[in-house]
């Protein structure tokens, strides 16, 4: 099918309201607009170039870890949570007690993308892993009561108090095991030739509209992204995430998914993706040559000066490219060292110019590795 000619599903009547019943996907598209093939050519492209970092970064992995960090607070936010990430890579013991609930919400997002990673291994991209990596989405925080880890067996909808004044109805429950049939089969079906970055577009959509669960589906499905992305190879590592880039335009997401279900408008919805992965992956793979630029100038010349202290000092650095805000507790029980080797070391970094101390106690003390925290923001 061309994806021109989509039509993409019409309205049931339910008791007193209309629910949205999209079409299935697991279909062969076309794409015939000229635009759309000009955009994919240049994602692919990009794509390529932000996945040999994967290649030429040293322990790339340590780098990953603020990618998802910051990947977990711009989808929360897109939902309403508020927390920044220089918030959510401290320990839970340094968050005031009116942010933990947020807290802990992105903490669950960034617990199951690492999850859902680790799933591929030996899953596909399946109804088992979404339902698993929800289960730990929603586990012990606000959602909790909403069924994390099952389909919903009741209606949900999108904006608004009550089903008299909203904004979408996905489907009704009954329907949900067969949509999320028909998509499991489109999104691993070798049988059809569809470009990656075309079938992850309309597949996205698709789970948005479908909305299987009563909690967490704009997280999940804009996970689900990634997840496509590491399982078929087009990334060997999980190094892109697009909430950033629909955080940023967040009203333009909305309306261009809105612009399928009412108008039928699936090649908008496939443009305005392809920009955010043209957009997204450019932007990663500048924050790896800034990574590389500002790893040879600490590690190649301000540590040096250190002496004795320099192998130590090698693992905090390490240490401070996962987690860039610190205290010296953090450092004596990573590293089984006594206080005052702790605040010694800290102490070294910031007259280094490495980290800043942000508090202005005496005791206490908070460390930002700011430079490097700036580049995620």
């Amino acid at each position: 099918m061309d994806i021109n000619e989509f039509k993409a599903g019409s309205y049931v009547s339910q008791y007193q309201y209309k629910s949205f019943m999209p079409e299935l996907v697991n279909l062969e598209w076309r794409v015939s607009e000229p635009v759309v093939n000009t955009l994919l050519e240049e994602a692919n492209l990009k794509l390529g170039a932000l996945d040999a970092f994967s290649a030429i970064v040293p322990d790339v992995e340590l780098f990953i870890n603020m990618h998802v960090a910051k990947e977990a607070v711009n989808s929360s936010k897109i939902e309403g949570t508020q927390t920044q990430i220089e918030e959510i890579v401290q320990k839970e013991r340094n968050m005031l007690p009116e942010k933990k609930d947020d807290w802990n919400e992105v903490q669950n997002y960034i617990q199951a993308l690492n999850f859902a990673i680790d799933e591929l291994e030996k899953l596909p991209l399946s109804s088992r892993l979404f339902t698993a990596t929800h289960n730990v989405l929603l586990s012990s925080v606000r959602g909790r009561h909403r069924m994390p880890g099952e389909y919903r067996k009741s209606q949900n909808w999108i904006g608004g108090s009550s089903l008299k004044d909203v904004v979408f109805i996905p489907p009704p429950h009954e329907s949900i095991n067969g949509l999320m049939g028909d998509l499991e089969n489109f999104l691993n079906n070798e049988n059809i030739d569809v470009p990656h970055l075309i079938r992850i577009a309309i597949a996205h959509y698709q789970f948005e509209t479908i909305h299987p669960f009563l909690d967490g589906n704009g997280r999940l499905g804009r996970l689900l992204i990634t997840l496509y992305l590491v399982k078929n190879q087009i990334l060997h590592k999980p190094t892109l995430y697009v909430s950033d880039f629909f955080e940023k335009n967040k009203e333009l997401y909305y309306n261009n998914l809105t612009l399928v279900r009412t108008r039928d408008n699936l090649s908008q919805w496939i443009k305005f993706f392809l920009v955010a992965i043209i957009e997204t992956a450019g932007k990663a793979s500048d924050t790896f040559k800034a990574i590389l630029k500002m790893r040879d100038e600490i590690e190649g010349q301000k540590i040096l000066t250190l002496g004795r202290k320099l192998p130590f000092a090698k693992q905090v650095i390490n240490y401070l490219y996962k987690h860039p805000v610190v205290t010296a507790l953090d450092i004596e029980e990573e590293f089984g060292v006594s206080k005052p080797t702790a605040i010694a070391i800290l102490n070294d970094f910031q007259r280094l110019g490495i980290l800043r101390e942000k508090t202005g106690f005496a005791r206490n003390r908070i460390y930002v590795f700011e430079d490097y925290l700036k580049l995620f923001r």
